[in-house]
């Protein structure tokens, strides 16, 4: 058993509180808008190392502790620490031990991204057999195929795959992209990550789906060319890898980014433009995909 406090504040002393709390012994600390689930929901969006919009004026801070007969002195103590009032009730929930494995495991169902393409956990059945079926376990990595930015790259190579191109996923995380190149008919795919937990993840999950995806730690020298290179990362990396990326394509090679908000998309044009000429491809729920022709 475990316990949970939620306490409301405001945006200048949410982070205070945090680390106030963890500093109290909490296990985890998170700030979450107080507002959720309400017309007055503010979604945020940013990455490490961008500027950030500040959290929410109306914040909640919620901490889980271990049951503690203290518990409710250090949670004042973390308030007066954060230069804030202690309410006159703090409220504390009972969180019971779960099978957090597959609490998780419940929450991703089967994924169409095409009449022919699939994206089927490795703990479900795949709804149509007949179909493209990815099966996949994101273990440690990112890419369970929910993301609006993973259906954007795999659309695009659904439609930009034909039989024997070359294919490198930079970014390759669960794997995801690449295995479904292989599976649409590419002769060969190269997967590079800078994460080891990504690379492990994506050699079982080619593994998994009988793929012979390639992988290489981005450490490594990369001097192959290739006739189709997709990135699904961020924005501020994506703006960096610009030279790398682009000096990967073979001539009539063509380029998908994605990992890339509406609002964002003019720098990481404009950021490519030495190399090549990037355009919008296609835009879903706030994310862009960005698409050049070398």
């Amino acid at each position: 058993m475990w316990v949970s406090v939620a306490l409301e504040t405001d945006a200048a002393h949410a982070e205070a509180l945090s680390d106030a709390l963890m500093a109290a012994g909490a296990i985890s600390a998170s700030v979450e808008d107080a507002l959720a689930g309400t017309e007055l929901e503010t979604p945020q969006f940013g990455e490490p190392g961008s500027p950030t919009t500040p959290l929410w004026e109306k914040s909640r801070v919620v901490a889980l502790f271990e049951p503690a007969v203290d518990l409710r002195e250090r949670i004042a103590a973390a308030l007066h620490e954060a230069r804030l009032a202690v309410p006159a009730d703090i409220a504390f929930a009972e969180v019971a031990e779960q099978d957090w494995v597959r609490l998780t495991q419940s929450q991703f169902d089967p994924i169409r991204i095409s009449d022919r393409l699939w994206i089927v956990p490795s703990w479900h059945v795949a709804p149509d057999p007949t179909a493209i079926n990815l099966e996949l376990d994101p273990g440690l990595a990112f890419g369970t195929g929910s993301h609006p930015t993973t259906k954007l790259c795999l659309e695009w190579l659904e439609a930009n795959v034909s039989p024997g191109v070359s294919v490198l996923d930079y970014g390759c995380g669960s794997g995801i992209l690449g295995i479904a190149a292989l599976k649409l008919g590419a002769g060969e795919v190269l997967g590079v990550d800078i994460d080891p937990a990504a690379l492990t993840a994506a050699a079982d999950n080619a593994a998994r789906n009988g793929a012979s995806m390639r992988l290489a730690p981005s450490s490594a020298p990369l001097v192959e060319t290739f006739d189709r290179v997709v990135a699904n990362i961020l924005t501020n990396p994506l703006m960096l890898l610009a030279p790398l990326l682009t000096a990967r394509l073979k001539p009539g090679g063509r380029l998908a980014l994605s990992g890339v908000l509406e609002s964002q998309a003019g720098q990481v044009i404009a950021a490519y433009a030495p190399h090549i000429a990037l355009g919008v491809g296609a835009v879903h729920e706030g994310w862009v995909r960005l698409e050049g022709l070398r």
